[in-house]
């Protein structure tokens, strides 16, 4: 653990960061001026700069330092929206900050950099193309702004371009400082892009630099290429929790990342929070009959429905650190099934829903079992709010939402429910009055022999080599652990046990 004398601290010095560490420098993070300045002289980077939205505030940097004539072949903002159509062509949205508007610019551009500059005439020029599409903040200040950020870009000649593509919020209430943010990000990710490519995780870290957390959030971000073929896109966005990029992030059926603003926006969210370690036969009953009570309330139609499965970034720690191999079986087998995975830095249950609250004001659900909802009544867990658990219970019941409540079986095999579960005596009257408003409803349509069924015993079972794990999971689950040798499974374990 880490004493007062030895946290890393930051100390700027001439707009360079250094990082100390006690008394000792264990890092000097060059200047932004000096990053533009290094790239301005590299005589092999060569390219365009579109920028949509918020001033030319990346290539400015590349401008004012020097040299820029060696590497800015290009510099434009299409910012009236029949010129950018006539340029990248008309979204079928009509949505001019998106993903897919800044991938048609980037494709673009690259385009004409190849059409324009010919090899023979250029043959050692890495090309690359950078390009945001943004919106700052509005001028009655309700709307922070957001928007999309990427560069497409080579590292040898003759090599197929690289792409890194990034979606950021902004949390500054004025629209100049949203633009230094802004421009300061560009140079970091174009410097990164160039200089520290070979090591993504650092790559993630210092498009930082020079920046705080308060100032910007990242909450996607996807690398593809040649240089990036290794790169798993959903350890990346695990790292945009870790280093506190973001609070959230999410990922499709088929495993990608996907913005949580986009997949969210306006629907019926139905959540349930688990370790998943592994997904069990009581979580997948938890879900299908949770879903169908939720389907069954007023004002929720299946087709705007989500589900998400959540994991707090707590449940992803071992040891006290992340576990990236224990994350990427979880991911891999909730996805297999068909579901939308959620990884969260939030520890409270209201956090949750203060998070979706910020993207649809439908009917929310959140099924979870009793221990689960012993926790949220535990005072505990409150005491860093002014108002306590009233506070939290304000902002976690403000909102349409029902808690979708699955039994479990105590010590002496007794079912345990709503009707009967024990919360400390001084919630009592608490949790009466969220039981008799309808708040907490039972999910009394299950299979009494699953409530045997624990993760945790499944994890030693599968990790010593037992037997008999398998009828405890989804169909389909236990092949896949087998194939991949998740979750510890070693066949070997498994013939020592049998010859035992």
């Amino acid at each position: 653990m880490l004493t007062l004398q030895s946290i890393i601290t930051i100390m700027r010095n001439d707009e360079n960061e250094i990082k100390l560490k006690g008394d000792k420098v264990i890092e000097q993070i060059p200047s932004i001026k000096d990053k533009a300045l290094r790239i301005n002289l590299n005589e092999n980077i060569y390219g365009t700069f579109a920028e949509i939205g918020a001033g030319q505030e990346t290539v400015r940097h590349f401008f004012r330092t020097g040299g820029s004539s060696g590497t800015i072949a290009k510099a434009m903002s299409a910012y009236d929206k029949d010129f950018s159509d006539a340029i990248y062509g008309a979204e079928t949205d009509g949505r001019y900050v998106t993903e897919a508007r800044l991938k048609k610019m980037l494709s673009h551009e690259v385009k004409l950099v190849e059409q324009r500059l010919k090899r023979d005439k250029h043959p050692s020029k890495m090309f690359f193309s950078y390009a945001n599409t943004v919106a700052t903040i509005d001028f009655a200040k309700q709307f922070k702004g957001h928007g999309w950020v990427g560069i497409k870009y080579q590292i040898e000649p003759d090599e197929d371009y690289n792409e890194i593509v990034l979606h950021i919020r902004f949390k500054e209430t004025d629209a100049r400082l949203q633009q230094e943010t802004l421009g300061i990000l560009g140079v970091n990710l174009i410097y990164g892009a160039f200089y520290k490519y070979n090591d993504p995780k650092k790559l993630l870290r210092y498009l930082y630099d020079h920046l705080d957390k308060d100032q910007l959030e990242i909450d996607t971000i996807n690398f593809s290429g040649p240089r990036f073929a290794d790169v798993d896109n959903r350890l990346m966005s695990l790292q945009l929790v870790k280093n506190g990029m973001t609070d959230a992030v999410m990922f499709d059926p088929e495993g990608k990342n996907v913005l949580p603003a986009a997949i969210l926006y306006k629907k019926n969210i139905l959540a349930l929070r688990g370790s998943f370690r592994p997904v069990t036969r009581v979580n997948m009953d938890m879900y299908e009959k949770s879903l169908k009570m939720f389907l069954e309330e007023n004002k929720v139609e299946k087709e705007n429905t989500l589900v998400v499965f959540e994991i707090t970034l707590s449940n992803l720690r071992s040891d006290g650190e992340i576990d990236e191999r224990d994350f990427m079986d979880r991911a891999e087998l909730l996805c297999s099934l068909g579901q939308t995975v959620m990884i969260s830095n939030f520890q409270e249950y209201y956090k949750v829903v203060e998070y979706f609250s910020n993207y649809t004001k439908a009917r929310m659900g959140l099924a979870m079992g009793v221990n689960n909802l012993v926790d949220v009544f535990d005072e505990k867990y409150y005491r860093h709010l002014s108002g306590g658990i009233l506070e939290a219970f304000g902002k976690l019941f403000y909102r349409d939402l029902k808690v979708f409540l699955y039994p479990m079986k105590d010590e002496d095999g007794v079912v345990i429910n709503s009707e009967n579960l024990k919360v400390h005596p001084r919630m009592k009257e608490l949790y009466k009055f969220f039981k008799f408003n309808g708040k907490v409803v039972d999910i009394t349509d299950f299979d009494e022999h699953d409530l045997e069924i624990f993760s945790r015993e499944v994890l030693k079972m599968i990790s010593k080599g037992k037997p008999g794990w398998e009828s405890m999971l989804p169909q389909g689950i236990a092949e896949l652990i087998k194939r991949d040798n998740l979750f510890g499974y070693d066949p070997k374990k498994l013939m020592e046990e049998s010859t035992n």
